[in-house]
């Protein structure tokens, strides 16, 4: 059973890539920003890294249990070194140079994170779902350190600023933790939390990323400026009706009226040229390959490869989810990619590790 759930997350994966190099192809044939260099960028990324996902699948999952502490104090140590070695771009300062590559430590980390939750709390299985009563010293080691785990990377990738991804990190933080058997209180008492900081990070938002959270609820209130680019994508999704305009044929996109369309809103391209029916079918695949993935990750019984699997899943299905809904303006711009669509070799590569990750999980599976 399990070969069958991993030749259908294959399936679903590749026809992904393949959409995703079309519509690059498209996003980058006549664009004044880049040139088409970044769609064969993406095509060798897609080729090499579909490989190493094979190469993955048949690497023991378990082999991240024994580095997932180090990688993440790596990754620290990289989300550090930003801010001394780091370089800007598009107002932030998230790149850093490395082997002459330029990387984004927060991309990383997302995996770093599931990584080490997973090994925290399989070797720390929580004890406080058991207790009714009072606040027991298991409290600190079942909710407060791996709180911290998150917290400190989190707030390194909201300085550089990247609001999008430190949100991320927490996500994986509550499904991992919820994963793990804890107590529904301390989910409540967390949601709570949340809500009572929210003035406290506003305060801390740099002005670009209040604005986006005011366009999302107006764009008209900044047609010209931050609504710019959310008007611009929701005229694209719209203008592609049921059938779409034709692939190189999306007048919002040739025109260059689409600002970041080979990134975060590759999307937009996908529904003004295949329209409705392309989108949809986008969807469906990623609908596919989340619901699949979680039925292989269900069937697993190590505790480890069980709350990796959720961790995963849960970036794929928050990232997938919100970068559609950003491009329809159904949730606010936070510079969160398409998975396997978007042009971005950090965000390629880390999909590229967690899904090989999800198929060694599914081939053992084949051998125990």
């Amino acid at each position: 059973m399990s070969r069958n759930l991993n030749k259908i997350i294959w399936i679903a994966m590749i026809v992904i890539v393949v959409v995703g190099l079309l519509a690059l192809y498209s996003a980058s044939y006549q664009n004044t920003r880049v040139s088409q260099k970044v769609f064969f960028d993406q095509l060798i990324l897609a080729v090499v890294g579909l490989l190493a996902i094979l190469g993955l699948s048949y690497i023991d999952y378990r082999k991240f249990y024994d580095v997932a502490y180090i990688l993440y104090i790596v990754n620290i140590v990289f989300l550090i070194g930003i801010f001394i070695f780091g370089h800007y771009a598009l107002g932030a300062k998230r790149w850093i140079d490395f082997f002459g590559l330029n990387f984004q430590p927060s991309e990383l980390m997302k995996f770093s994170i599931i990584l080490v939750l997973a090994r925290y709390f399989s070797d720390n299985k929580p004890k406080i779902a058991f207790h009714h009563h009072g606040l027991k010293a298991d409290f600190f080691s079942d909710f407060l350190i791996p709180l911290v785990l998150v917290v400190f990377p989190a707030l390194l990738v909201f300085k550089q600023p990247d609001l999008g991804t430190a949100l991320l990190l927490f996500g994986i933080f509550i499904v991992v933790l919820y994963a793990s058997g804890i107590a529904y209180k301390y989910l409540v008492g967390l949601f709570g939390i949340g809500l009572v900081s929210v003035p406290i990070f506003w305060s801390f938002m740099k002005a670009y990323q209040k604005d986006r959270l005011l366009v999302f609820l107006n764009p008209n209130i900044d047609p010209l400026g931050a609504g710019y680019t959310i008007i611009q994508s929701k005229i694209a999704v719209g203008s592609g009706q049921i059938f779409g305009k034709g692939w190189l044929s999306g007048t919002q996109n040739q025109l260059n009226f689409l600002p970041e369309r080979h990134t975060d809103f590759i999307f937009s391209v996908i529904g003004e040229e295949w329209g409705f029916i392309g989108a949809v079918f986008l969807i469906v695949c990623f609908f596919i390959l989340i619901m699949t993935s979680l039925d292989l990750v269900e069937r697993t019984k190590e505790k480890f490869g069980y709350l990796a699997g959720i961790g995963i899943i849960t970036i794929l299905t928050l990232q997938t989810v919100i970068n559609i809904g950003m491009v329809l303006g159904l949730c606010p711009i936070v510079g969160l990619t398409l998975p396997f669509v978007s042009y971005g070799r950090s965000s390629f590569v880390v999909f590229v590790l967690m899904m090989g990750f999800l198929l060694s999980l599914g081939r053992r599976r084949t051998i125990f």
